[in-house]
């Protein structure tokens, strides 16, 4: 949870309960962003709402206080399942969940509610031991909150709020018929109280709105501004063959503290990986083979500054905020608009500034005008000259079995195989 740019509605004005008062002067907030001051009135009034506004917000903190604002109030009343859940919080990834649930945490310090947290990938039986338990508050991915229910561990039936975060990513990676899945199980809209909140608000996610809540108010902030004015937009025209000499002599050139490197497809990353690290840049990677827990020790140590550089796919792209990102740098231009929007919105959140940088080559330039298109504005951009490439040394190779977890072999029954001898045979 951060604080962005901020309005003149402070928090204290609000009909917040006061132990979520009491949580959001420890944590320092007093006045709310601009999709805070337009949601949460609303919301606190019971309306269901789908809001845009741009990556690094306040959205989380907005749609976390209202719910559990609802939860407390609920507690009066005779009708609320003490088991629960009560709210649920659908997320795109991972990572993603793991944010909204310390974030959630820090809110809920005075208020007592039991928070429960899954995603797949690890600690399956513990997650399982602490649904059973009972939880007020469910943040979770789409296919451990479904594994879960179909085998009865906890149900949908009590809901009373609803969360779907970054519903565009839903589309994108696939899950949407999961979210519907989900949706149909829960409450009638008439009979929850939902939100959906997104950094786009596309025909296909306000049609989804539309379809499982109840008469949602469309928020939206800046949606002309689709790019955070703070990040400086630089490109360069470069041969694909002399990518990585202009990666490592950006790289010279700036002081890459904590920068995010942007890739296509994970044998790229094993490629940048292996230049940075085999000229001196530690860096890590972050792309869909990496183990879960492995995957949360580098959001860690580069949230911390241990780690400077990492080298990811799109999977990091959304939702994720780290503070004090210096640097973000597209090596491949991504091949989707709404992509490049994301990976640069990393940098500059929290009303910082940043630089967002992109090697446009011959392979992804065509890219290059639906992304103008897009945001509205040209990229400034240059061709590289031959004193920003830098002659790289050659790469470190990596060891996969560092950060892909062996296969198990699969169990099944043995059977013995009929020894061979020939001169046997008639």
């Amino acid at each position: 949870m951060h604080q962005n740019t901020t309005t003149d509605l402070a928090f204290e004005a609000l009909p917040l309960q006061d132990v979520l008062q009491r949580a959001l002067q420890d944590s320092g907030f007093s006045h709310c962003t601009p999709i805070q001051k337009e949601t949460l009135p609303l919301l606190l009034a019971g309306r269901d709402i789908a809001g845009q506004s741009q990556t690094g917000t306040g959205k989380t903190a907005a749609f976390l206080l209202a719910t559990l604002h609802h939860l407390l109030n609920a507690r009066s009343d005779s009708t609320y399942n003490s088991i629960g859940p009560g709210a649920i919080i659908i997320s795109p990834t991972r990572e993603l969940a793991i944010q909204i649930y310390n974030d959630a945490v820090k809110l809920n310090s005075h208020a007592g509610l039991r928070i429960g947290l899954v995603y797949g990938g690890v600690d399956y039986d513990k997650q399982r031991k602490m649904l059973e338990q009972g939880v007020d508050i469910l943040i979770g991915t789409p296919g451990r909150l479904i594994d879960y229910f179909k085998q009865k561990v906890y149900r949908l039936t009590d809901i009373r709020i609803m969360v779907l975060d970054e519903a565009d990513r839903m589309f994108d990676l696939g899950f949407i018929n999961d979210v519907r899945f989900l949706l149909r199980r829960m409450p009638e809209p008439q009979k929850r109280i939902s939100m959906l909140f997104s950094a786009t608000l596309s025909w296909r996610v306000t049609e989804l709105a539309y379809e499982h809540m109840n008469n949602p108010q469309l928020i939206r902030i800046n949606p002309e501004q689709i790019t955070a004015d703070k990040v400086q937009q630089t490109g360069f025209h470069v041969a694909k063959e002399e990518k990585i000499s202009l990666l490592l002599g950006l790289l010279h050139r700036i002081d890459p503290h904590r920068t995010l490197v942007f890739v296509n497809t994970k044998r790229t990353a094993d490629l940048v990986w292996g230049y940075l690290e085999g000229n001196g840049f530690h860096a890590a990677l972050l792309t869909g083979d990496v183990q879960q827990k492995k995957r949360q020790n580098l959001f860690q140590e580069f949230a911390s500054g241990n780690l400077p550089i990492l080298v990811a796919t799109d999977l990091a792209s959304r939702g994720l905020h780290i503070p004090d990102i210096s640097h973000v740098i597209n090596f491949d231009m991504p091949q989707n608009a709404e992509d490049y929007v994301h990976r640069i919105g990393r940098t500059a959140r929290a009303g910082a500034s940043g630089d967002a940088v992109s090697l446009i080559c011959e392979e992804y330039v065509y890219s290059l005008a639906e992304i103008e298109a897009y945001i509205g504005h040209k990229i400034p951009t240059q061709f590289a000259t031959q004193d920003m490439l830098f002659n790289p040394k050659p790469p470190v190779r990596r060891e996969r079995k560092d950060f892909v977890k062996p296969r198990k072999a699969k169990q099944g029954p043995t059977r013995s195989k009929p020894a061979r001898n020939r001169a046997a045979r008639p």
